[in-house]
């Protein structure tokens, strides 16, 4: 279970994510982002060691609010061979020095997110210790899932990222993220899982979209 510490970091994961979105190619924006936390989610690590969320900024410095799906791991050392998913450090006011990592790099992550679709993990409020989100849904429709091997690693686009996972599928986080017209997200054509979730709309009111879709070849 993830302990919710009520402390300060420094930077902030919102200034961490101020100088990172611009170098990802699903970012939308033309200059400085100015992002602010709208929604997510936590998934707890088995082992009590890595911290893993999954949270949702908007970002208001354009002419529109974009939204953005933004996995994170937070560790307490470096992640062997993970340089290049590196979003930066910060010291947390109990934990120390901490290592945040773009989480689609992280095998911690991702055996996690496997454990969400299949049913055998549960969302986790994003500021409440041992608090079940409600607003994520999942299914699968299909055989057992492993985790995928990281040999072959994450591919970005203008839309979102793309993972490779087990037996033939293919698994895309949807990064910039796309309000649903109703209160269920409808799946594409051949899409075998799902994760979705909801967040706050400038105006206040809440909106839900897909997370991530697991696609059959």
């Amino acid at each position: 279970m993830a302990i919710i510490h009520r402390t300060t970091l420094k930077p902030t994961k919102l200034e961490l994510l101020t100088s990172w979105l611009p170098s990802r190619p699903w970012y939308g924006g033309a200059g400085e982002p100015e992002p602010a936390r709208v929604g997510g989610f936590r998934l707890d690590d088995p082992e009590g060691e890595v911290g893993i969320e999954f949270m949702v900024v908007t970002d208001i410095s354009g002419p529109e609010p974009a939204h953005y799906l933004v996995p994170l791991t937070y560790r307490g050392a470096p992640l062997d061979g993970a340089d290049h998913a590196l979003v930066g450090t910060m010291e947390h006011g109990v934990l120390g020095q901490r290592w945040a990592y773009d989480g689609c790099h992280d095998p911690v992550l991702l055996a996690q997110l496997w454990a969400l679709i299949e049913g055998r993990a549960e969302a986790q409020a994003q500021s409440i210790t041992d608090t079940p989100d409600r607003e994520v849904t999942r299914s699968y429709a299909g055989e057992g899932l492993t985790a995928p091997d990281l040999a072959t690693p994450a591919t970005d686009d203008q839309d979102g990222t793309e993972l490779p996972a087990p037996q033939g599928t293919t698994l895309r986080l949807h990064r910039a993220l796309r309000p649903a017209p109703d209160a269920s997200p409808l799946l594409p054509e051949g899409a075998v899982g799902h994760v979705a979730g909801a967040w706050q709309l400038p105006d206040g009111t809440r909106s839900r979209g897909l997370f991530a879709v697991l696609h059959t070849p």
